[in-house]
């Protein structure tokens, strides 16, 4: 039977598995003879020890699409990065930075603009345009007005989401206007574990129907760079895509070279002088960094 690690903890592992609900494991020593460790979000086959307490064994972990550090996650789908319109004012570089942290994961994201009640249209626009050539999906909602919420709550049928931003962006209102019954879908984990003294704060999906799996992480206000080289920066900015071969350079990385179609299509504004700004900052911070 198979099913999928929902939660871990204290060496035990809650398996949701469709047919029958939450399995809660212990993972065969043969894991620990391979130096494999299960994650949440893994897929697995479990066998059943006891069907009365929902007991069981996980006996094998399937391939991994991908496995995060922060969260720690395997086989996700997607990211959906949320932010404010309006207050908060959102922080673009802050987004930009996770948008090239998970791309260099190979994990596709969606940006969110939340609170979209309590913003101009003009303001909104925007912010769209700054991505609309970035590659990801963009979503506008309000847990306010319902503003977007089923055109979201679409994009998340039959899929792993991560669900990330930074605090007061209205992350909580929103995932309760998307998924009101969640309580109640979730609260038979809870029962489940009934362990007051494991109170740390783990890694946790939440299985929502229609294939739908949700992890909603900490708030955050900073993240680190991707350990990449700086010559690497450009190929995470799809908007670059169009001009590939057409600076006077070869491998040019669009900084500071002469003829630079990159640099001409931002004077331009056929790319976000924004965007552009927050790559320059990247890549000199990578140098940096790789320098010392």
């Amino acid at each position: 039977m198979q099913g999928k690690i929902i939660r871990g903890i204290a060496g035990f592992y809650y398996v949701h598995v469709e047919e029958i609900g939450i399995l809660e494991c212990k993972a065969k020593g043969i894991f620990r003879n391979d130096k494999l460790k299960p994650l949440v979000g893994d897929n697995v086959d479990v066998d059943i020890l006891d069907d009365i307490n929902m007991i069981g064994n996980i006996t094998k972990i399937l391939k991994r699409k991908n496995a995060l550090i922060r969260p720690a996650v395997a086989n996700v789908d997607q990211a959906v990065i949320i932010f404010a319109a309006s207050f908060p004012k959102p922080n673009l570089n802050l987004l930009d930075r996770f948008l090239l942290m998970m791309q260099t994961q190979d994990v596709s994201v969606s940006i969110c603009f939340n609170k979209t009640d309590d913003a101009e249209s003009d303001i909104l626009d925007q912010l769209e345009d700054n991505y609309k050539n970035s590659g990801s999906i963009i979503y506008r909602t309000s847990a306010v007005t319902g503003e977007g919420i089923d055109k979201l709550q679409n994009g998340l049928i039959a899929k792993t989401t991560v669900f990330a931003g930074p605090s007061g962006v209205g992350k909580s209102s929103l995932m309760n206007r998307l998924f009101p019954d969640a309580g109640i879908k979730t609260g038979e984990i809870s029962d489940k574990i009934k362990r007051g003294k494991h109170t740390t704060r783990h890694s946790e999906l939440y299985s929502l129907g229609n294939g739908i799996y949700v992890m909603d992480t900490p708030g955050f206000t900073s993240l680190r760079l991707p350990d990449i080289e700086k010559e690497d920066v450009k190929s995470y900015y799809r908007e670059f895509d169009n001009y590939q071969g057409e600076c006077r350079f070869l491998g040019c990385v669009h900084v500071s070279e002469p003829d630079c179609a990159v640099k001409s299509a931002v004077e331009e504004e056929e790319i976000s002088k924004m965007r552009y700004e927050n790559y320059r900052q990247f890549y000199e911070e990578i140098k940096l960094t790789k320098k010392y």
